[in-house]
Formats: C-alpha cells, structure tokens, sequence
C-alpha cells in the first residue's frame, strides 16, 4: 500500500520534533518539576515515535496511539503548569495531524 505524500511529510515533520524533544528529557527545567517527571516525559516522547513509526508504515495502531500520545502530553503540560505560545502551536498542529491520520485511518493496515 503506498503512502500518501501528506503522511510522510507529517512523519518526517513528527521525527524531526522528536530529534528535539528528546534532549528536553535530560534538561533542567524538565528535572525540576519533580522526581518522576523526567521519565513520564521521556515514556511520552518515545510513545510519538513509535506513533510516527506506525503511521509511517501505515499502520492503525500508529493513529491511536498519535491520539493516545496528543492527549496525554497535553495533559501532563496542563497538569505541570508548562502552558505557553509554543504548547498552543503544538497543539494546533498535533490536532490538524490527527485529522489527517483519520481521514487516512481507513486505508491503514489492521494487523501489526
């Protein structure tokens, strides 16, 4: 099945964010919210990649967990008082990124 060019733009767009996020894992204003905060953010970045790894081969585990993955990072954002300018662009952009996952989530691949 090939993959429509506006998905792999995303997940190209998806793992260049990741490359960047992943640093903020080991940063010190990640460490001073708190003790387990470091590794709840880090689980959140590597659940994206994995997302972006599953869209990129069109699977709909990939989708799921995208939205999985949106929804708790803007919870653990919200919830660690890291609300600003860059959150709400992500957000936009994360949410047009699930719309279009889900317009293509029919013609992904049901099984692993």
């Amino acid at each position: 099945m090939k993959r429509p060019k506006i998905l792999t733009v995303i997940c190209v767009l998806g793992f260049l964010s990741i490359v960047v996020a992943f640093p903020q894992v080991f940063s010190p204003s990640v460490k001073k919210l708190g003790m387990f905060m470091p590794a709840v953010f880090g689980l959140l970045v590597a659940f994206s990649f994995m997302s972006y790894v599953g869209v990129w081969f069109m699977k709909r585990w990939g989708a799921d967990l995208f939205a999985l993955t949106f929804f708790a990072k803007l919870i653990f954002f919200i919830l660690s008082d890291q609300v600003g300018v860059s959150l709400w662009f992500s957000t936009i952009a994360h949410l047009f990124f699930l719309v279009v996952f889900l317009r293509y989530y029919t013609r992904m691949d049901k099984n692993l």
